[in-house]
């Protein structure tokens, strides 16, 4: 079964390096070219790109098996991303793609929020970049996790001896394959490879629920199954508190904070292309959290009737893949759970890319570099923050995957209000930008130093992303009022 398995892994991985070669003779001759595609993606892969990089192997993995451990109550964090992402589209995108070409073509975010606020230009590039690269080289750890787990799970021993564990073989497999089409194609590479993992995502979740409920008695068993099992696994509200609920739903604010997601906005092909690509956009995110619930949900189900042993509930969607389906098949599954993965990590080792090159090399080493030397360098970043990656990634029993939610609530706490702000509201001043950066990612990083975000005032620990976003929020307004109002630049 391995060899059917791989033989399907080994198509997709030989497609995305395919893209990235196809990518890499159509734009990479300049910056904008290398960093955004040169402002020219087709709105159905901005959309589905946007869509991938941002679900992660969190889609397939984490949702499925909170929902397969708790029940339907786990859909409250997937309803508060789904109306996050649909704000981000209205509000974010189409402001965002016009105004970063109208100030000063900004390439990066750091670099649009110093032409919005030049005032404080240094500090607002150092530091958002600071945080970018930091959060990131920690979040792409934990996509590298995800796909060293998947090797070690699906392929134990198919490697022999050759000195790394499987673990460790999918790290670098993984790896290798995203570095190759990142750094040979760049922005485009990413977006288009984006594109069709985000269909084969689609697909895999939409096909695994049909099949598991076909395979044993459709819905009406599933479901009495569940009942037999506690008969409030399918209810929305049964032992959710306040705090649980508003710790959920609130996983939404991070949209407007997350740089390798708002990125996609400022290469779409026109501000008008924006609504197209939202309608699209979130269809596809509908789509796909369904299929996810359902892995979750009829995999549970299936497990108690057929009285199979499932040790880690995040495993549902590979035990199912390996369990229902023909080698060829499993490894099309196996794929698609790759994708999500390596959809993230390309789109995050491009963004932390794009702002050690726009925002330390081009801003303190080589202020003339040449476009081409300018390409070289982001590549070679690239390869940079994916070595520091690996190193972080190597231990499988570090607790890298467990930083995701802390990495999600620190980008939306210090990027979310001020992204919203500098793009809604003229009265901001280059302080408050700077005083948001920093109050929000300070708070989230107290509020997790101080466990609070377990237990809080003896209840339940309250989502660190919620004190952030209002503590930056309060902080911007404040500060910018307190001030002399920013004068847009000529």
């Amino acid at each position: 079964m391995q060899t059917g398995a791989l033989f399907s892994l080994a198509l997709y991985f030989i497609l995305m390096l395919a893209i990235g070669f196809y990518a890499w003779r159509k734009s990479t001759d300049s910056s904008e070219g290398y960093l955004l595609g040169g402002r020219d993606l087709h709105p159905a892969v901005a959309a589905l790109s946007a869509g991938a990089s941002d679900m992660s192997g969190w889609l397939l993995l984490g949702l499925p098996g909170a929902l397969y451990a708790a029940g339907l109550v786990e859909v409250w964090i997937g309803i508060g991303l789904f109306v996050g992402a649909l704000v981000n589209w209205i509000v974010v995108a189409p402001r965002l793609r016009a105004q970063t070409e109208s100030y000063g073509n900004a390439l990066t975010i750091p670099q649009f929020l110093a032409n919005r606020f030049p005032d404080k230009a240094l500090a607002l590039r150092v530091t958002s970049a600071i945080i970018i690269v930091l959060f990131f080289a920690v979040y792409t750890a934990a996509g590298l996790v995800g796909g060293g787990k998947l090797f070690e799970t699906s392929f134990a021993g198919l490697f022999g001896d050759t000195g790394m564990s499987d673990y460790m073989t999918g790290i670098w497999m993984t790896a290798g394959v995203v570095l190759a089409y990142t750094m040979v194609g760049g922005f485009l590479a990413v977006s288009l490879t984006d594109f069709v993992q985000g269909c084969i995502m689609v697909v895999a979740l939409v096909l695994m629920p049909i099949v598991v409920l076909t395979s044993d008695g459709g819905f009406s068993a599933a479901s009495a199954q569940l009942n037999a099992i506690d008969r409030d696994f399918l209810s929305l509200t049964a032992g959710l508190s306040f705090i649980g609920f508003l710790s959920a739903i609130t996983w939404g604010l991070g949209y407007f904070g997350q740089p390798h997601i708002i990125v996609r906005f400022m290469a779409i092909r026109s501000v008008p292309q924006v609504a197209t690509a939202r309608n699209i956009g979130m269809s596809w995110m509908g789509v796909a959290l369904l299929g996810a619930i359902g892995v979750g949900i009829t995999g549970r189900a299936y497990v108690e009737m057929n009285g199979l042993t499932l040790d880690d509930p995040e495993t549902i969607f590979i035990l199912l893949a390996n369990t229902l389906f023909h080698p060829l098949i499993t490894g099309f599954l196996l794929a698609a759970l790759l994708a999500a993965i390596m959809s993230t990590i390309s789109s995050q080792l491009l963004v932390s890319s794009s702002s050690l090159t726009e925002d330390f090399y081009r801003l303190f080493l080589r202020k003339n570099a040449s476009e081409r030397e300018t390409v070289n360098i982001g590549r070679l970043f690239v390869a940079l923050v994916a070595l520091v990656a690996i190193y972080i990634a190597r231990d499988p029993d570090s607790k890298v995957l467990g930083l995701v939610s802390n990495a999600w609530a620190g980008f939306g706490a210090a990027f979310g209000p001020l992204i919203l702000l500098s793009l809604t509201w003229k009265r901001m001043t280059g302080a408050g930008a700077v005083s948001g950066l920093a109050v929000g990612a300070g708070v989230v990083i107290l509020w997790i130093a101080m466990g609070w975000n377990k237990e809080f005032l003896g209840g339940p620990g309250v989502y660190e992303i919620i004190p952030g976003f209002v503590a930056a929020l309060v902080a911007i307004v404040g500060v910018s009022l307190a001030g002399k109002p920013a004068a847009r630049p000529a």
